[in-house]
């Protein structure tokens, strides 16, 4: 198949595309370089699948919208993984406008492209931030997810909604996936098994937020692509039990279709850290801090759904990846014995 993935010199946007090559797919990526991060990481991740020669980068903006309807028009692609997007919970508190640019209009542009040119599915991230003010735990697809508490949230929930409208609209069969908290190689240096890392190393505290009563469903990245691949091959028909009476907001009458995918096994903060601590044999200096705006103190993932659609259910075990991506970080910059 042709497949295009957005975002591809990304953290999951890179592990997608490598797996979709090895599977035999012709992948085409899309990716802006920006600078939220190290853009020498998105580099290095993009020159291992660039070997590839079916795979072909495209540098460009999804917010550019003449780009991405010559590009749409040009390849004419079976199924589309949209991943590109501006991430960050606390990054949005700052700066808002990149994130109506790339998660609003980028995925609109995105839309489009799909619409016009017949897609046959788009798959897109969407984010266990949605979930927001729910307490009412494990979170599942099928509450409703209307109070979000960060920009980031509400533009991951738009998309949701953007893609219903077209799903119900013109035919578009789309699939939104619920990340819960991705780690593994080749990991965002943002996110906190990142940074408590090269801190731990460095012989610097790390910033444990809420004090340490924090948890979260971190999910190995091979579980997430996975699930990517599974969600990809089941092509959403609309819902025949769907009542608008009482509607299910995971599917609807239209071809559309919502998942959680996240390891079901919540991690408390501290035991993060501890797992951490173990990997490298070194102890953590900890900075105790109020829990950050925009934060919500716990996340955990109800998989029934993608376990029932697809028979997989992610297990990766804590301990395991995090030593994966201890052996990762200190392989990539050079910082002893791997």
């Amino acid at each position: 198949m042709k497949i295009l993935v957005t975002g591809a010199a990304g953290f999951i946007g890179f592990h997608l595309s490598a797996r979709l090559l090895n599977d035999g797919h012709q992948v085409y990526g899309i990716d802006n370089f920006n600078d939220y991060y190290d853009v020498n990481l998105k580099k290095a991740r993009l020159a291992i699948i660039d070997k590839n020669a079916d795979f072909t980068l495209i540098q460009g903006d999804l917010a550019d919208r003449k780009l991405i309807q010559e590009i749409f028009a040009e390849h004419r692609f079976d199924y589309v993984v949209n991943l590109a997007a501006q991430a960050g919970v606390r990054h949005s508190i700052e700066n808002p406008a990149s994130y109506v640019d790339s998660n609003l209009v980028g995925f609109g542009n995105i839309l489009e492209g799909c619409r016009h040119t017949k897609v046959k599915h788009l798959v897109y991230a969407s984010s266990s931030s949605v979930y927001g003010l729910n307490t009412a735990m494990p979170f599942s697809v099928r509450q409703n997810v209307d109070h979000p508490i960060s920009l980031y949230a509400a533009s991951k929930k738009a998309n949701e909604l953007m893609a219903h409208t077209y799903s119900y609209l013109y035919n578009l069969p789309t699939t939104g996936l619920r990340f819960f908290t991705v780690y593994g190689p080749w990991g965002r240096p943002d996110m906190a098994l990142f940074l408590f890392t090269k801190a731990i190393l460095d012989n610097q505290p790390i910033k444990v937020f809420n004090n340490g009563e924090m948890q979260r469903d971190f999910t190995y990245i091979d579980d997430i692509v996975e699930g990517v691949v599974r969600v990809m091959n089941i092509v959403p028909k609309p819902d025949p039990d769907w009542s608008s009476q009482t509607p299910n907001p995971s599917s609807s009458c239209a071809p559309y279709k919502l998942y959680n995918i996240g390891n079901n096994n919540p991690v408390p903060l501290m035991a993060f850290v501890d797992a951490i601590e173990q990997a490298l044999g070194q102890k953590a200096q900890k900075e105790f801090l109020p829990l950050q705006p925009g934060d919500v103190p716990a996340t955990y993932a109800d998989v029934d759904d993608l376990i029932a659609d697809t028979g997989f259910k992610p297990s990766t075990p804590i301990q395991a990846g995090i030593n994966n991506f201890i052996a990762w970080y200190k392989g990539y910059y050079g910082r002893g014995e791997v």
